[in-house]
């Protein structure tokens, strides 16, 4: 989850300012979202046409996206008051496919305007229309939250790739989510990633999926790469913390902890142990989420965030990975940059592409760490074409 602190150990750290890094585009990177029509005078048709609808887009979208949070709410306080639903607690909720238009789930819940990097397309228009998934090494795909979120931050993302007609679970992991296991009690990685090894357990023989992680779920992936390198076609890394073997989260943090003031302004340390022991999780300033996380995303995702997130567990963060080129090494890597993310600088984003280089590297321009949620349309044109990509 961004900079950890390399001086958490005490309740009150030490603040430092740096300037920005920059970060260069690299040579293989794609930029994201769909076309855009340049060059059109002010006052023509289809700008016009644009204005005109947009009102229509908005009232019909944020109507969607009240009853998804709507309908989220109710279920979770349906599973705490001991509902008897059959919903597995270790996924995400499901939206059905309906043949109605007007019951239908828009492309993208976002209420912002149209932009070039992430229109609102209609879905004749929207990205590989000609995916043969029957082609595909493996249609399905497993996303992995980071640190605080749950499941429900892909709310976007499995909508898009469900419509596409792939199979998509949303995992929550030990203590995050819907989860209700105490953050404070879970003492190590393989704990906290249980109901993703549980989840790949249990795949039938030969299955294989695609592995899709952020922020600290990018380690949590490459835990259970080691572990079933077999049952994954291909992992991502969005925004993620790709780690190389014999180093924790925080040891890769760590070497640029003066870098990011908001991280530091923003971190709150809880001690359940007692404050001459070490922080049991690690929450967050409510007020700064937002410029630390979705300083580009929709105030209504943002909104969402503030009444779901919970703080992550402290031990998993100091695990150290052992990672074989044998096993982990075996599968296919990509990392999908954030350029505008305050959280993960994309400096060290870099760092740890340039440490163990993926297969391909992708650039979701405009994009903050959240971009599930400022960058929807792009992130999912990507992740198709990820699964698009034949073995070498």
């Amino acid at each position: 989850m961004g900079n950890l602190c390399s001086s958490c150990f005490s309740p009150k750290s030490v603040r430092q300012k740096k300037k920005r890094t920059a970060s260069k585009r690299l040579p293989n990177s794609s930029s994201g979202g769909g076309a855009g029509g340049g060059g059109l005078p002010a006052g023509s048709s289809n700008r016009w046409s644009r204005m005109r609808s947009s009102r229509k887009e908005k009232v019909q979208d944020a109507l969607i996206h009240e009853q998804a949070v709507a309908a989220a709410i109710l279920f979770q306080q349906h599973q705490r008051n001991g509902g008897s639903l059959p919903f597995d607690r270790s996924a995400s909720l499901r939206f059905p496919a309906s043949g109605s238009k007007k019951n239908s789930l828009p492309r993208s819940s976002s209420s912002r305007a149209r932009s070039l990097t992430d229109p609102l397309l209609q879905p004749q228009q929207l990205v590989n229309q000609d995916v043969k998934l029957d082609d595909l090494e493996s249609n399905h795909f497993v996303l992995v939250h980071g640190g605080g979120f749950g499941a429900w931050c892909w709310y976007k993302t499995i909508a898009l790739l469900e419509d596409c007609g792939f199979t998509v679970a949303a995992v929550d992991l030990t203590g995050s989510g819907i989860h209700s296991f105490d953050t404070n009690n879970i003492t190590s990685l393989s704990q906290y990633v249980k109901p993703l090894t549980d989840f790949l357990e249990k795949l039938a023989d030969g299955e294989k999926v695609i592995l899709v992680g952020h922020d600290f779920g990018g380690a949590c992936i490459s835990y259970v790469m080691e572990l079933f390198p077999s049952k994954v076609s291909k992992a991502v890394f969005v925004a993620a913390a790709m780690l190389t073997s014999g180093q924790s989260t925080l040891d890769m943090f760590s070497q640029k902890g003066d870098s990011n003031e908001i991280m530091r302004q923003a971190q709150i340390f809880l001690y359940a142990n007692g404050n001459n022991n070490p922080p049991t999780a690690i929450d967050l300033d409510k007020s700064l989420m937002k410029d630390l996380l979705f300083n580009q995303s929709p105030t209504k995702d943002i909104a969402l965030a503030s009444v779901s997130m919970r703080p992550m567990p402290f031990m998993p963060v100091l695990e150290k990975l052992s990672l074989s080129e044998k096993k982990y090494g075996s599968v296919r890597r990509f990392y999908i940059e954030t350029p505008e993310d305050n959280a993960l600088p994309v400096s060290v984003q870099e760092s740890m592409i340039n440490s163990s280089p993926p297969e391909r590297v992708f650039r979701l321009k405009g994009a903050d760490h959240s971009p599930f949620f400022s960058k929807p349309q792009a992130l999912h044109k990507f992740l198709v074409e990820i699964s698009k990509l034949p073995s070498t």
